[in-house]
């Protein structure tokens, strides 16, 4: 028989949502929570990624409220000096296990690694094979509904023949003899890292080819910054742009003339629009590869040899394929977060889902009706396209407005690190913070209908 758990929630899933959502849960609610992950301790994904990864984005806009991630410093050396840290994967792993230790210690929260949520309110252990479970009463927080693919934890979505060398990007930093050729396969962030990790090796780009099914936009880490600012100037210049734009295309265009978008070969349209951030140095980087095949997806590998749908392209005997390939960012069907089954985690604003999860954690804790909360909080996606960009943007910038329009939620928000948009209490005015402010609320109007038409 299931052993019997007394707790008031069950948070399957202790990656950064289900951490950041327990977090601010157990800081304004007393209660008790059960947290559960198949993985071996907390972090989520980031246990199993490859080892030369940081956060694309600034420390202070990922992990949990109570706890900033790093140190909130900017950098004083390297080609990013001036710009605020962004966390390795082995600090991003410290800290969420530094996380769970304050979890623990407040007597609030049992962890169960190692262990699957079976549905029915059952779980059960991987190492033992010991089932639990929560009663009637318990509520279910879904953390997973998001959960990333990664090349660790993924086959290659393309065929091996058996003496074809391929390997995971993890792989990459153990490699003990070198190829003549490394073949990079993807389009997103983990592709642009391995190209910019192995030219920081000194890998001749010659000696790179770059399998790019798709050409991806990504926003100018300069203008995604924890200085208010920097960050309401670049909101307030994607609604200029949005005011004015013809299109879908002209608009990302015209976000490149304001420095708020980058592409890597200013002669192709993107259609990819995941847009996570990259520094102009990588992008200085990145172009020095020429060898790039956009022929669609790869279907197969074998030595020597990459098929395509529409022929074969020869490589050398002994080249090294590495798959940066997994799907990555999940796209499911939007839900109401507070639902009849659980609670299911996703984006609020656009973008930056810890922030999301928090605020999730803080509205639980201090509303009681599922109507009020689904009000205040409803959820954005993630995007792939174009138009699902916009898309976000629209829903995450209404979502904005209404959790906004609560004083106790604005005053909350504009205490945690986590949220992009905040004036934090005390910040002194300048001109650049007048006139960032003064121009988003100019341009909001205009901008927020235009891309709800382009979306």
């Amino acid at each position: 028989m299931p052993r019997a758990i007394d707790a008031d929630y069950l948070v399957v899933g202790a990656g950064a949502m289900g951490m950041a959502f327990t977090d601010a849960l157990i800081d304004h609610a007393d209660v008790r929570v059960v947290l559960v992950d198949r993985r071996h301790s907390v972090g989520g994904h980031w246990l199993e990624a490859y080892p030369f990864v940081r956060l694309h984005q600034a420390s202070l806009f990922y992990g949990v409220a109570s706890t900033a991630l790093g140190g909130g410093g900017r950098q004083r050396r390297g080609p990013e000096e001036g710009l605020h840290e962004r966390a390795t994967q082995a600090e991003i792993v410290a800290y969420f296990d530094r996380v769970l230790h304050r979890m623990l210690d407040s007597d609030r929260v049992e962890f169960y690694p190692n262990s699957d949520y079976l549905g029915d309110r059952t779980v059960r252990s991987r190492i033992s094979g010991e089932t639990f479970e929560v009663g009637k009463r318990c509520r279910i927080v879904d953390a997973c509904y998001l959960s990333p693919s990664i090349p660790a934890e993924k086959p290659p979505p393309f065929d091996v023949a058996e003496h074809a060398r391929v390997l995971p990007v993890n792989a990459l930093a153990r490699l003990e003899d070198a190829p003549s050729e490394y073949v990079i396969v993807g389009s997103g962030k983990t592709a642009t890292d391995a190209c910019v990790w192995l030219l920081s090796r000194g890998v001749d780009p010659n000696a790179i080819c770059w399998v790019r099914p798709r050409d991806p936009w990504m926003l100018n880490r300069a203008k995604v910054q924890p200085e208010p600012s920097v960050f309401l100037g670049m909101a307030a210049d994607i609604m200029a742009a949005a005011a004015g734009a013809a299109s879908l295309e002209d608009l990302f265009l015209r976000l490149e003339d304001a420095d708020v978008m980058l592409r890597i070969d200013p002669a192709v349209m993107p259609t990819m629009a995941k847009t996570p951030t990259l520094a102009t140095w990588e992008l200085d980087q990145l172009r020095t590869l020429e060898h790039v095949l956009r022929r669609g997806h790869l279907k197969a590998v074998d030595r020597g040899r990459l098929t395509f749908a529409d022929g074969s392209v020869t490589i050398a005997a002994d080249a090294l394929v590495v798959h940066c390939a997994a799907d990555g960012l999940k796209y499911p069907p939007l839900v109401p977060l507070w639902g009849p089954h659980a609670i299911t985690l996703q984006p609020v604003r656009a973008g930056f889902p810890c922030f999301g999860a928090a605020l999730t954690g803080y509205v639980e804790a201090t509303r009681e009706r599922d109507d009020d909360k689904n009000r205040l909080c409803t959820p954005s996606p993630y995007p792939d396209t174009l138009a699902q960009w916009a898309r976000m943007n629209v829903l995450g910038t209404q979502a904005t407005i209404a959790y906004s329009a609560d004083p106790d939620i604005r005053s909350w928000s504009d205490h945690v690190s986590l949220n992009p948009a905040r004036i934090p209490p005390g910040h002194p005015t300048s001109a650049a913070l007048d006139d960032a402010t003064e121009r988003l609320t100019s341009h909001l109007p205009q901008g927020l209908a235009r891309l709800t038409e382009l979306a």
